[in-house]
């Protein structure tokens, strides 16, 4: 799903059938936990213990599925839109970067299994010293359902973050109606905290609006529900990373966190933007029956005799034995 602006969905994920993750009737509604929180930026310990104990506060709280934010593990690297290099930070983020294959990422699968709740967790991946946007979809049982990166990093992302191969193609393509194709009934948006426009000269399409218009209009287009998860920041931070004069981040706030429903209505009262907390809602899945009877883009609203398209799911590895 392509999404304009620095602060793309590009990482927003695939919940391809809730009933996978769940063991839920599908006829009967989701209860989904939305975050709306700070991460322990640049500090890896520490934020995994706060994402195991948001786990099993939205575990006590009945929910079934809880997201997290883009870049949640260890924060979004902020800097990069105030100034593009700082290697000294940038080392820090590496070490501080959450492996797929780590103790950290095995403990918090436990955590989703001991609490019987789905996770989507967004990190930052570090394989082999090399970073990337990621994001992991962990089911109930404490399996890793699905694993990507984001295709394209966008603009000064490009300064700390490489980009995914094919394989993350079969979970949320470039395209949002390669997405669509998917029959999704839960779409996940990863933000890191996005603030209200200033009424000046800086791109609306970069904003708080922005971001929560992007994330409606895409329930609208699918026919599906969406939580819109965003991070919050706080002027501690904005001071660790020194971001008082960037573009992005330089700002307290910035938490719009929200659940739209499959005709883009929102389902949710909001959370002021500095304020962390989890937002619940109950999903009830014939909604989207009742959207798709008036559209369904990729079914009766479609014309697949006039238009289509076209992918390429072989995975372009960097060392290839060629015959």
């Amino acid at each position: 799903m392509l999404h304009g602006g620095i602060r793309t969905a590009l990482l927003s994920v695939l919940v391809a059938k809730v009933s996978a993750m769940v063991a839920v009737d599908s006829t009967k509604a989701v209860r989904v936990a939305v975050t709306q929180a700070e991460p322990e930026w640049l500090d890896l310990p520490a934020t995994f213990k706060k994402t195991c104990r948001l786990i099993e506060e939205a575990a006590k709280n009945g929910a079934q599925l809880i997201s997290f934010p883009e870049c949640w593990i260890s924060g979004y690297p902020s800097w990069i839109w105030a100034r593009s290099v700082d290697v000294d930070m940038t080392a820090i983020y590496n070490k501080n970067s959450l492996k797929a294959d780590s103790p950290e990422m095995q403990q918090i699968c436990t955590a989703a299994k001991e609490n019987s709740i789905a996770v989507c967790l967004g990190f930052a991946e570090n394989y082999k010293q090399s970073l990337y946007i990621a994001q992991a979809l962990i089911g109930a049982d404490g399996t890793i359902l699905m694993q990507r990166r984001k295709l394209k990093a966008t603009h000064m992302e490009r300064t700390i973050f490489g980009e995914a191969s094919a394989s993350s193609l079969q979970n949320v393509p470039l395209l949002k109606y390669h997405t669509y194709m998917q029959t999704e009934d839960v779409h996940i948006a990863a933000w890191p905290p996005v603030a209200p426009h200033t009424g000046g000269s800086d791109l609306w399409s970069m904003s708080g609006d922005g971001a929560r218009n992007l994330s409606r209009t895409y329930a609208i287009e699918s026919q599906s529900f969406v939580i819109h998860t965003t991070a919050v920041i706080s002027q501690k931070s904005i001071d660790l990373m020194r971001t008082q004069t960037g573009v992005a981040m330089n700002t307290p706030g910035g938490g719009t966190s929200a659940v739209f429903g499959p005709d883009g209505r929102q389902l949710t009262a909001d959370l002021p933007e500095d304020e962390e907390g989890i937002i619940y809602a109950n999903l009830d899945m014939t909604s989207i029956l009742h959207a798709k009877g008036f559209i369904d883009v990729c079914g009766h609203y479609s014309r697949h005799d006039l238009l289509w398209l076209g992918v390429d799911l072989r995975d372009k590895k960097p060392l290839r034995a060629e015959e």
